[in-house]
């Protein structure tokens, strides 16, 4: 029998061995044919029995036949119950692939699972029995862009610096753009789960600035010997004592701090008609903003038959294109709606808010104009939207983007001023609101000194607000004169970048030419090599029209609202000073659209 069991081990090794394999040459097929198998190896030194000495008899034989025909059956009834394993296991292993990918509220990215992987004990331990510093010499409280910029200002600045971001969201920090930009142009299937993306360049990256492990954990922070970033999630800071140096949670524990950064930018409106509607029209509703709702809109976006966007400006055009080039290869149908005439009415000119209202259309978007709503409700399995002019739509799903309404929570308790025209924490120059706190991003209301008190809400601003705070928190006083930037991406194809205040209330002044094929945000990033366009500041003096053919300044009317504006600047005038400038389908050229706005011409343009 011991014979038998041995047979039966060797044939189970080899049998396994084929899996693996199998298994291998699938991902590395070069690693195991360079390799002999060990298994191999085992049967090639065991396989001959010749030298083995036979005692003879007929007794030994009858015994050689009972051992081999027990060992037979031991050999089947055992590769019988390895395959029903095996399939069970195949089976519960697609089982899980498939919910992960349905569970888009739970998945983590890739440098997630990583990490999880990696540092299970440390995970534990931080979940169970963790117990957070008292005390802290840096607190950002806020986990996006701005506090991410300030942290890495400040180890910048103070390399054993120790710094803790308290952020309410379950994931460390991550860029919003690609959210209703590239993410959706992915061809990964998986991208939910990944949140990695090609940029226009080409090149991919995650959307996360680091990967966990690149953070400390909280209980650790202080005492690590050259300092680090923690960050600690799922947490709100909801009482804040700028006299005494403390910050209270959620959970009611306390933090005492010696410098504060505010960055808790700002929550998505929602439209009076859907507050006041019932919970079926809300449940129905996506205010976009994080990474779970776009989870939770690319997975609608595969199963229901309709989504209505309302709302024309950024996010409601970019997503609005996004959803309709998707909705090309599916039976999708997408709606979007806003009171303006055209598309970005309330940022570009007429004639280009119509031109672009056009190309949102060929995307495959129904775009309904002048749409004011009026009411939302639920009857027989849609959802009914009607509109104040009488017009009804039907729909499976809505996607509010109708704007930002900064986080001031704090302000209160903190004693801290905010501004009744724009929102926001009231800061100095230096972004300082008290002393020992500075507030950064969207929730913060600065002074420009060409254009006045402003609050912006963009990427470029968070990054370099936030990187500013955290200089100044180390002790740079340092005043904020940075003339931010933003850009907005309809796909691939069509974009631009802005400077200054962009309202289309003002004059205008545009200058146009045909556009040609490198004049796309995609083909711009392959040739420049940049991907998230904020995080470069392109240096140098670059010609503004580099192609032979001179284009005079004119303002277009509407009757060249037929016209392809392919390419072209729109510069934004009040009291004939440029306030604002727009690049359109221009890439590269912002820091020449930056001396245009800093120098704040008082000639139209175009006049001598």
């Amino acid at each position: 029998m011991a014979l038998s069991r041995l047979v039966a081990l060797r044939l189970r090794a080899g049998h396994a061995g084929v899996q693996t394999r199998q298994k291998l040459q699938s991902t590395g097929k070069c690693l195991l044919q360079c390799l002999p198998s060990p298994y191999n190896q085992v049967f090639r030194n065991s396989s001959s029995l010749s030298n083995v000495p036979s005692p003879g008899g007929a007794a030994y034989g009858i015994f050689v036949a009972i051992a081999t025909l027990g060992g037979g059956v031991y050999v089947c009834r055992t590769l019988h119950r390895d395959k029903s394993r095996f399939h069970d296991r195949l089976s519960t292993i697609n089982s899980i692939r498939e919910s992960i990918a349905e569970r888009t509220d739970s998945s983590f990215s890739k440098e997630q699972v990583e990490f999880r992987e990696a540092d299970t004990d440390k995970q534990e331990k931080q979940r169970g029995e963790a117990v957070l510093p008292s005390h802290v010499p840096f607190l950002l409280i806020g986990g996006g862009t701005a506090s991410f910029a300030a942290a890495r200002s400040i180890r910048a600045k103070d390399p054993g610096a120790k710094v803790l971001i308290v952020s309410d969201e379950s994931d460390p920090p991550y860029m919003r753009p690609p959210l209703s930009k590239e993410l959706w142009f992915s061809d990964d299937p998986y991208v939910t789960e990944t949140l990695r993306f090609k940029q226009w360049n080409g090149k991919e990256r995650s959307i996360f600035f680091q990967p966990p492990s690149f953070y400390v954990a909280p209980e650790e922070l202080m005492s690590t010997e050259h300092g680090g970033v923690s960050v600690l999630t799922g947490k709100k800071v909801v009482h804040l004592d700028v006299r005494e140096n403390k910050a209270k949670l959620d959970d009611g524990s306390h933090i005492s701090y010696e410098k504060c950064l505010i960055a808790t930018g700002g929550t998505p409106r929602s439209l009076p008609a859907i507050e006041r509607a019932s919970e079926d029209v809300k449940l129905r509703t996506t205010l976009f903003r994080r990474i779970s709702d776009f989870r939770s809109l690319e997975r609608l976006s595969s199963k229901v038959g309709s989504i209505t966007i309302i709302g024309g400006g950024f996010l409601g055009s970019e997503l609005a294109c996004a959803l309709g080039r998707r909705a090309q290869r599916s039976n999708l149908e997408v709606i979007q709606m806003f009171p303006e005439s055209g598309n970005m009415g309330k940022v570009l000119p007429e004639y280009l808010s119509h031109w672009t209202t056009e190309k949102v259309k060929r995307e495959g978007v129904n775009v309904i104009s002048d749409a004011v709503v009026k009411s939302v409700s639920y009857k027989n399995g849609k959802l009914h939207i009607s509109l104040k002019d009488g017009r009804q739509v039907e729909t499976d799903h809505v996607v509010a983007a109708v704007g930002l309404e900064p986080n001031t929570e704090l302000a209160k308790s903190a004693g801290l001023e905010l501004d009744g025209d724009f929102g926001g924490y009231r800061v100095n120059a230096e972004l300082q609101a008290r002393n020992n706190v500075w507030v950064a991003g969207d929730a913060a209301c600065f002074y420009d000194i060409k254009l006045g008190r402003r609050r912006v809400e963009h990427h470029d601003h968070a990054v370099v607000s936030g990187r500013l705070a955290g200089e100044n928190m180390t002790g740079a006083a340092k005043p904020y004169w940075h003339q931010s930037m933003f850009w907005s991406d309809l796909g691939p194809d069509v974009g631009y970048e802005a400077i200054g205040i962009v309202d289309s209330a003002l004059p205008t002044v545009g200058v146009f030419a045909k556009a040609t094929e490198k004049d796309t945000p995609k083909r711009a990033a392959e040739e420049s090599g940049t991907g998230i366009r904020s995080e470069t500041d392109y240096e140098g003096v670059v010609q503004l029209a580099s192609d032979s053919s001179t284009v005079t300044p004119s303002l277009p009317s509407p009757a060249q609202q037929g016209d392809s504006y392919g390419k072209g600047v729109v510069f934004y005038l009040r009291d004939n000073v440029v306030v604002g400038v727009v690049l359109w389908n221009i890439f590269n050229r912002m820091p020449i659209a930056r001396k245009v706005r800093i120098l704040g011409y008082h000639k139209t343009v175009g006049s001598d």
